[in-house]
Protein backbone atom coordinates (compact mmCIF):
# COMPACT_ATOMS: atom_id res chain seq x y z
CA UNK A 1 0.00 0.00 0.00
CA UNK A 2 2.83 2.02 0.84
CA UNK A 3 4.96 1.57 -2.27
CA UNK A 4 1.50 2.53 -4.53
CA UNK A 5 0.67 5.47 -2.53
CA UNK A 6 4.59 7.01 -3.38
CA UNK A 7 3.93 5.69 -7.16
CA UNK A 8 0.64 7.33 -7.25
CA UNK A 9 2.09 10.51 -5.67
CA UNK A 10 4.80 10.83 -7.86
CA UNK A 11 2.76 9.82 -11.04
CA UNK A 12 4.83 11.95 -13.05
CA UNK A 13 8.15 10.46 -12.76
CA UNK A 14 6.94 6.76 -12.41
CA UNK A 15 5.37 7.40 -15.63
CA UNK A 16 7.98 8.49 -17.46
CA UNK A 17 10.27 5.91 -15.95
CA UNK A 18 7.97 3.01 -16.93
CA UNK A 19 7.66 4.56 -20.76
CA UNK A 20 11.59 4.74 -20.66
CA UNK A 21 12.14 1.22 -19.77
CA UNK A 22 9.31 -0.47 -21.83
CA UNK A 23 10.27 1.24 -25.32
CA UNK A 24 14.16 0.12 -24.46
CA UNK A 25 12.61 -3.23 -23.61
CA UNK A 26 10.01 -2.90 -26.76
CA UNK A 27 12.89 -2.60 -29.63
CA UNK A 28 14.64 -6.07 -29.28
CA UNK A 29 11.48 -7.52 -28.43
CA UNK A 30 9.05 -6.21 -31.40
CA UNK A 31 12.10 -6.88 -33.90
CA UNK A 32 12.73 -9.95 -33.33
CA UNK A 33 9.11 -10.53 -33.57
CA UNK A 34 8.58 -8.81 -36.64
CA UNK A 35 11.43 -10.23 -38.55
CA UNK A 36 10.95 -13.77 -37.11
CA UNK A 37 7.08 -14.01 -37.96
CA UNK A 38 7.80 -12.05 -41.64
CA UNK A 39 10.58 -14.30 -42.58
CA UNK A 40 7.88 -17.12 -42.11
CA UNK A 41 5.70 -15.98 -43.61
CA UNK A 42 8.00 -15.00 -46.72
CA UNK A 43 9.61 -18.22 -46.95
CA UNK A 44 6.06 -20.15 -46.83
CA UNK A 45 4.61 -18.38 -49.80
CA UNK A 46 7.84 -18.86 -51.34
CA UNK A 47 8.15 -22.47 -50.96
CA UNK A 48 4.29 -22.90 -52.22
CA UNK A 49 5.75 -21.58 -55.44
CA UNK A 50 8.61 -23.80 -56.94
CA UNK A 51 9.50 -22.12 -59.86
CA UNK A 52 9.08 -18.63 -61.44
CA UNK A 53 9.81 -17.78 -65.51
CA UNK A 54 10.10 -14.28 -66.67
CA UNK A 55 11.93 -11.87 -68.63
CA UNK A 56 16.22 -11.47 -67.84
CA UNK A 57 16.58 -9.07 -64.92
CA UNK A 58 16.12 -8.86 -61.61
CA UNK A 59 15.66 -12.15 -60.05
CA UNK A 60 14.00 -10.01 -57.23
CA UNK A 61 11.70 -7.61 -58.83
CA UNK A 62 10.16 -10.92 -60.65
CA UNK A 63 9.85 -12.56 -57.53
CA UNK A 64 8.03 -9.87 -55.67
CA UNK A 65 5.86 -9.27 -58.67
CA UNK A 66 5.03 -12.80 -58.98
CA UNK A 67 4.37 -13.43 -55.09
CA UNK A 68 3.49 -9.94 -53.65
CA UNK A 69 2.40 -8.50 -56.77
CA UNK A 70 4.93 -5.80 -56.95
CA UNK A 71 4.01 -3.40 -59.83
CA UNK A 72 6.66 -4.82 -62.63
CA UNK A 73 9.30 -2.28 -63.58
CA UNK A 74 10.82 -5.13 -66.44
CA UNK A 75 9.48 -6.07 -69.67
CA UNK A 76 6.70 -8.40 -69.79
CA UNK A 77 6.67 -11.94 -70.95
CA UNK A 78 5.53 -13.56 -74.17
CA UNK A 79 2.18 -15.41 -73.76
CA UNK A 80 3.96 -18.17 -76.08
CA UNK A 81 6.10 -18.88 -73.07
CA UNK A 82 3.25 -19.97 -70.88
CA UNK A 83 1.29 -21.67 -74.01
CA UNK A 84 4.62 -23.77 -74.41
CA UNK A 85 4.91 -24.89 -70.57
CA UNK A 86 1.19 -26.31 -70.97
CA UNK A 87 1.88 -27.92 -74.11
CA UNK A 88 4.91 -29.59 -72.12
CA UNK A 89 2.81 -31.14 -69.57
CA UNK A 90 3.56 -29.11 -67.51
CA UNK A 91 1.60 -27.18 -64.49
CA UNK A 92 1.87 -23.32 -64.93
CA UNK A 93 -0.14 -20.15 -64.18
CA UNK A 94 0.05 -17.27 -66.00
CA UNK A 95 0.40 -13.81 -64.40
CA UNK A 96 -0.71 -10.22 -64.91
CA UNK A 97 0.26 -7.31 -63.02
CA UNK A 98 0.54 -4.42 -64.36
CA UNK A 99 -2.90 -2.16 -63.42
CA UNK A 100 -5.01 -1.04 -60.69
CA UNK A 101 -8.22 0.07 -59.43
CA UNK A 102 -8.58 2.57 -56.31
CA UNK A 103 -5.23 1.52 -55.41
CA UNK A 104 -5.31 -2.52 -55.29
CA UNK A 105 -3.65 -4.28 -58.10
CA UNK A 106 -5.34 -6.05 -61.17
CA UNK A 107 -4.06 -9.72 -61.20
CA UNK A 108 -5.12 -11.40 -64.49
CA UNK A 109 -4.72 -15.12 -64.08
CA UNK A 110 -6.65 -18.51 -64.78
CA UNK A 111 -8.54 -20.38 -61.91
CA UNK A 112 -5.87 -22.77 -61.48
CA UNK A 113 -4.19 -19.86 -59.32
CA UNK A 114 -7.05 -20.17 -57.04
CA UNK A 115 -6.69 -23.74 -56.51
CA UNK A 116 -2.96 -23.82 -56.18
CA UNK A 117 -3.47 -21.07 -53.06
CA UNK A 118 -6.30 -22.50 -51.92
CA UNK A 119 -8.44 -19.03 -52.11
CA UNK A 120 -11.79 -19.94 -51.53
CA UNK A 121 -15.14 -17.62 -52.90
CA UNK A 122 -16.76 -16.26 -49.34
CA UNK A 123 -19.69 -14.83 -51.43
CA UNK A 124 -20.55 -14.93 -54.98
CA UNK A 125 -18.63 -17.15 -57.69
CA UNK A 126 -15.49 -17.06 -59.63
CA UNK A 127 -14.86 -14.85 -62.48
CA UNK A 128 -16.66 -17.19 -66.01
CA UNK A 129 -16.86 -14.26 -68.76
CA UNK A 130 -15.17 -11.79 -70.04
CA UNK A 131 -15.13 -8.63 -67.64
CA UNK A 132 -15.93 -10.15 -64.51
CA UNK A 133 -13.33 -9.80 -61.42
CA UNK A 134 -13.57 -11.01 -57.89
CA UNK A 135 -12.03 -8.83 -54.84
CA UNK A 136 -9.79 -10.50 -52.10
CA UNK A 137 -11.85 -9.86 -48.43
CA UNK A 138 -9.76 -6.46 -47.59
CA UNK A 139 -10.35 -5.24 -50.42
CA UNK A 140 -13.99 -5.43 -49.82
CA UNK A 141 -13.53 -4.45 -46.11
CA UNK A 142 -11.81 -0.75 -46.48
CA UNK A 143 -13.78 0.02 -49.98
CA UNK A 144 -17.12 0.41 -50.83
CA UNK A 145 -16.78 -2.64 -53.58
CA UNK A 146 -19.84 -5.12 -53.11
CA UNK A 147 -21.24 -7.98 -54.94
CA UNK A 148 -23.03 -6.93 -57.93
CA UNK A 149 -21.88 -3.44 -58.60
CA UNK A 150 -18.43 -2.68 -60.68
CA UNK A 151 -15.32 -1.25 -60.41
CA UNK A 152 -13.67 0.82 -62.70
CA UNK A 153 -9.63 0.22 -63.54
CA UNK A 154 -6.94 3.26 -63.47
CA UNK A 155 -5.03 4.11 -66.14
CA UNK A 156 -1.64 3.24 -66.89
CA UNK A 157 -0.96 7.19 -67.15
CA UNK A 158 -2.72 10.22 -68.71
CA UNK A 159 -0.29 10.03 -71.88
CA UNK A 160 -1.21 6.58 -73.04
CA UNK A 161 -3.27 7.59 -75.61
CA UNK A 162 -2.60 4.32 -77.21
CA UNK A 163 -3.10 1.64 -74.59
CA UNK A 164 -5.06 1.58 -71.49
CA UNK A 165 -8.46 2.86 -70.73
CA UNK A 166 -10.49 2.19 -68.06
CA UNK A 167 -12.49 -0.54 -68.09
CA UNK A 168 -15.58 -1.21 -65.44
CA UNK A 169 -15.21 -4.95 -64.15
CA UNK A 170 -18.27 -6.43 -62.99
CA UNK A 171 -17.78 -8.24 -58.67
CA UNK A 172 -18.49 -11.31 -59.31
CA UNK A 173 -17.24 -12.38 -56.05
CA UNK A 174 -15.49 -12.18 -52.75
CA UNK A 175 -12.68 -14.25 -51.35
CA UNK A 176 -12.44 -15.70 -48.00
CA UNK A 177 -9.91 -13.98 -45.61
CA UNK A 178 -6.38 -16.01 -46.21
CA UNK A 179 -3.87 -14.17 -44.36
CA UNK A 180 -1.99 -13.02 -47.89
CA UNK A 181 -1.20 -10.76 -49.91
CA UNK A 182 -3.93 -12.23 -52.25
CA UNK A 183 -6.55 -10.40 -49.55
CA UNK A 184 -5.43 -6.94 -51.41
CA UNK A 185 -6.00 -7.74 -54.92
CA UNK A 186 -8.55 -7.97 -57.18
CA UNK A 187 -8.52 -10.70 -59.71
CA UNK A 188 -9.65 -10.83 -63.37
CA UNK A 189 -9.07 -13.41 -66.07
CA UNK A 190 -6.00 -12.97 -68.15
CA UNK A 191 -7.88 -11.65 -71.29
CA UNK A 192 -9.90 -9.04 -69.09
CA UNK A 193 -6.16 -8.20 -68.46
CA UNK A 194 -5.33 -7.35 -72.16
CA UNK A 195 -9.00 -5.96 -72.53
CA UNK A 196 -7.59 -3.45 -69.98
CA UNK A 197 -3.90 -2.98 -71.82
CA UNK A 198 -6.35 -2.45 -75.12
CA UNK A 199 -5.21 -5.54 -76.98
CA UNK A 200 -8.73 -5.68 -77.45
CA UNK A 201 -12.02 -4.14 -77.90
CA UNK A 202 -15.72 -3.97 -78.66
CA UNK A 203 -17.62 -1.11 -80.03
CA UNK A 204 -20.89 -0.76 -82.15
CA UNK A 205 -21.28 -2.55 -85.08
CA UNK A 206 -20.94 -0.82 -88.05
CA UNK A 207 -21.99 -3.09 -90.58
CA UNK A 208 -25.82 -2.98 -88.78
CA UNK A 209 -25.75 -0.37 -87.48
CA UNK A 210 -26.72 3.21 -88.46
CA UNK A 211 -25.44 4.88 -91.91
CA UNK A 212 -23.70 7.96 -90.09
CA UNK A 213 -21.28 5.24 -88.69
CA UNK A 214 -19.80 4.33 -92.21
CA UNK A 215 -17.04 7.27 -93.25
CA UNK A 216 -16.17 4.76 -96.67
CA UNK A 217 -16.99 0.95 -98.15
CA UNK A 218 -16.04 -1.55 -100.58
CA UNK A 219 -17.31 -5.26 -101.36
CA UNK A 220 -13.95 -5.81 -98.90
CA UNK A 221 -13.65 -3.72 -95.99
CA UNK A 222 -15.76 -0.94 -94.40
CA UNK A 223 -14.14 2.00 -92.36
CA UNK A 224 -15.77 3.50 -89.47
CA UNK A 225 -15.62 7.35 -88.32
CA UNK A 226 -15.36 8.68 -84.35
CA UNK A 227 -18.72 8.60 -84.17
CA UNK A 228 -18.70 4.60 -83.57
CA UNK A 229 -18.86 3.85 -79.66
CA UNK A 230 -16.50 1.57 -77.73
CA UNK A 231 -17.62 -0.06 -75.06
CA UNK A 232 -16.00 0.15 -71.23
CA UNK A 233 -18.18 -2.61 -70.17
CA UNK A 234 -18.65 -6.13 -70.79
CA UNK A 235 -22.39 -7.16 -70.74
CA UNK A 236 -23.93 -10.41 -72.29
CA UNK A 237 -25.45 -7.48 -75.18
CA UNK A 238 -22.03 -6.60 -75.96
CA UNK A 239 -20.19 -9.54 -75.33
CA UNK A 240 -19.66 -11.13 -78.66
CA UNK A 241 -18.80 -7.66 -80.25
CA UNK A 242 -15.40 -7.94 -78.34
CA UNK A 243 -12.46 -9.22 -80.57
CA UNK A 244 -8.45 -9.37 -80.18
CA UNK A 245 -6.07 -7.97 -82.30
CA UNK A 246 -2.42 -9.35 -83.69
CA UNK A 247 -0.66 -12.57 -82.54
CA UNK A 248 -2.00 -13.69 -79.32
CA UNK A 249 1.01 -15.81 -78.93
CA UNK A 250 3.45 -12.13 -78.37
CA UNK A 251 0.45 -10.85 -75.93
CA UNK A 252 2.05 -9.79 -72.40
CA UNK A 253 2.28 -12.02 -69.13
CA UNK A 254 4.43 -10.51 -66.25
CA UNK A 255 5.64 -14.12 -64.91
CA UNK A 256 4.21 -17.62 -64.75
CA UNK A 257 4.58 -19.68 -61.58
CA UNK A 258 5.69 -23.43 -62.31
CA UNK A 259 4.39 -25.95 -59.98
CA UNK A 260 6.65 -29.37 -61.72
CA UNK A 261 5.19 -32.63 -60.16
CA UNK A 262 8.34 -34.48 -59.09
CA UNK A 263 12.32 -33.37 -58.25
CA UNK A 264 13.37 -34.83 -61.49
CA UNK A 265 11.25 -32.44 -63.54
CA UNK A 266 11.99 -29.02 -61.75
CA UNK A 267 16.25 -30.15 -62.27
CA UNK A 268 15.29 -30.87 -65.95
CA UNK A 269 12.85 -27.76 -66.53
CA UNK A 270 16.03 -25.78 -64.53
CA UNK A 271 18.68 -27.08 -66.67
CA UNK A 272 16.16 -26.27 -69.90
CA UNK A 273 16.21 -22.69 -69.40
CA UNK A 274 19.24 -22.28 -68.12
CA UNK A 275 20.79 -23.48 -71.90
CA UNK A 276 18.20 -20.36 -73.46
CA UNK A 277 20.42 -17.65 -74.47
CA UNK A 278 17.37 -14.90 -75.04
CA UNK A 279 15.83 -12.76 -72.77
CA UNK A 280 14.02 -15.40 -70.90
CA UNK A 281 14.87 -16.88 -67.08
CA UNK A 282 13.84 -19.25 -64.68
CA UNK A 283 14.49 -18.87 -61.00
CA UNK A 284 13.57 -20.33 -57.92
CA UNK A 285 11.99 -17.88 -55.79
CA UNK A 286 12.96 -19.68 -52.26
CA UNK A 287 16.36 -18.93 -53.58
CA UNK A 288 15.63 -15.27 -53.50
CA UNK A 289 13.69 -14.96 -50.28
CA UNK A 290 16.14 -16.75 -48.39
CA UNK A 291 18.58 -14.40 -49.47
CA UNK A 292 16.38 -11.64 -48.33
CA UNK A 293 15.60 -12.83 -45.10
CA UNK A 294 19.32 -13.22 -44.38
CA UNK A 295 19.53 -9.48 -45.07
CA UNK A 296 16.82 -8.89 -42.41
CA UNK A 297 18.13 -10.71 -40.17
CA UNK A 298 21.97 -9.51 -40.68
CA UNK A 299 19.84 -5.82 -40.18
CA UNK A 300 18.11 -7.12 -37.19
CA UNK A 301 20.75 -8.51 -35.30
CA UNK A 302 23.00 -5.21 -35.61
CA UNK A 303 19.85 -2.99 -34.14
CA UNK A 304 19.41 -5.17 -31.60
CA UNK A 305 23.03 -4.50 -30.77
CA UNK A 306 22.63 -0.83 -30.93
CA UNK A 307 19.58 -1.52 -28.44
CA UNK A 308 21.47 -3.47 -26.27
CA UNK A 309 23.66 -0.63 -25.69
CA UNK A 310 21.41 1.79 -25.80
CA UNK A 311 19.33 -0.77 -23.01
CA UNK A 312 22.87 -0.35 -20.99
CA UNK A 313 22.56 3.04 -20.79
CA UNK A 314 19.29 3.48 -19.80
CA UNK A 315 19.58 0.71 -17.38
CA UNK A 316 22.57 2.82 -15.53
CA UNK A 317 20.38 5.95 -16.13
CA UNK A 318 17.50 4.43 -14.51
CA UNK A 319 19.69 3.00 -11.64
CA UNK A 320 21.24 6.67 -11.36
CA UNK A 321 17.50 7.83 -10.85
CA UNK A 322 16.22 5.19 -8.52
CA UNK A 323 19.65 6.11 -6.20
CA UNK A 324 18.76 9.50 -5.91
CA UNK A 325 15.22 8.84 -5.03
CA UNK A 326 16.21 7.43 -2.15
CA UNK A 327 18.65 9.35 -1.47
CA UNK A 328 16.31 12.16 -1.38
CA UNK A 329 13.74 10.72 0.88
CA UNK A 330 16.50 10.16 3.50
CA UNK A 331 14.12 12.17 5.73
CA UNK A 332 11.17 9.96 4.94
CA UNK A 333 12.98 6.45 5.39
CA UNK A 334 14.37 8.38 9.08
CA UNK A 335 10.80 9.40 9.61
CA UNK A 336 9.35 5.41 9.07
CA UNK A 337 12.31 4.06 11.59
CA UNK A 338 11.17 6.03 14.37
CA UNK A 339 7.95 4.75 13.72
CA UNK A 340 9.26 1.25 14.00
CA UNK A 341 9.77 0.43 10.57
CA UNK A 342 12.23 -2.40 10.67
CA UNK A 343 15.29 -2.50 8.26
CA UNK A 344 13.45 -5.29 6.28
CA UNK A 345 10.56 -3.79 5.73
CA UNK A 346 11.48 -0.37 4.58
CA UNK A 347 13.87 -2.18 2.03
CA UNK A 348 10.73 -4.17 0.90
CA UNK A 349 8.80 -1.53 0.51
CA UNK A 350 11.31 0.26 -1.81
CA UNK A 351 11.76 -2.64 -3.43
CA UNK A 352 8.59 -3.23 -4.49
CA UNK A 353 8.60 0.54 -5.89
CA UNK A 354 10.86 -0.82 -7.96
CA UNK A 355 9.28 -4.02 -8.81
CA UNK A 356 6.61 -2.39 -9.66
CA UNK A 357 7.33 -0.11 -12.46
CA UNK A 358 9.75 -2.87 -13.90
CA UNK A 359 7.18 -5.30 -13.67
CA UNK A 360 4.78 -2.55 -15.50
CA UNK A 361 7.18 -1.33 -17.94
CA UNK A 362 8.07 -5.14 -19.15
CA UNK A 363 4.00 -5.39 -19.53
CA UNK A 364 3.94 -2.43 -21.48
CA UNK A 365 7.02 -3.65 -24.12
CA UNK A 366 5.31 -7.21 -24.36
CA UNK A 367 1.84 -5.56 -25.15
CA UNK A 368 3.27 -3.20 -27.83
CA UNK A 369 5.02 -6.45 -29.03
CA UNK A 370 2.02 -7.96 -29.32
CA UNK A 371 0.36 -5.34 -30.84
CA UNK A 372 3.43 -4.26 -33.13
CA UNK A 373 2.94 -8.10 -34.39
CA UNK A 374 -0.51 -8.22 -35.72
CA UNK A 375 0.81 -5.26 -37.78
CA UNK A 376 4.22 -6.60 -38.76
CA UNK A 377 3.55 -9.03 -42.17
CA UNK A 378 1.38 -5.90 -43.81
CA UNK A 379 4.00 -3.73 -42.98
CA UNK A 380 6.63 -5.63 -44.28
CA UNK A 381 4.65 -6.81 -47.63
CA UNK A 382 3.75 -2.64 -48.48
CA UNK A 383 7.54 -2.27 -47.68
CA UNK A 384 8.91 -5.30 -50.10
CA UNK A 385 6.24 -4.01 -52.91
CA UNK A 386 6.85 -0.90 -52.57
Amino acid sequence: YLAWAYLKYHWVKTLILVLSIGLVLFIPLGLNRLVNQSAQQLTARASNTPLIVGTRGSATDLTLTALYFKTPTFEPLQYKEYSGLIENAHHAIPLHARYQARGFGIIGTTLSYFEHRRLQIDKGRSFTMLGECVIGSEVAQNTSFKLGETVITTPAGAFDVAGSFPLKMKIVGVLKPSGTPDDQVIFTDLKTSWLIAGLAHGHQDVVTGPDTLVLSSTDSSVVANAAVLSYTEVTPENLDSFHFHGEVGQYPIDAVMVIPESRRENIQLRGRFEERTDNVQMIVPRTIIDDLVNTMFTVKDSIIAAAIVIGMATAVIVGLVFWLSIKLRRKEIETMKTMGGAKGTINTILGMEIGSILVVSLLLAVGFTLIFGELALSWIENWITG
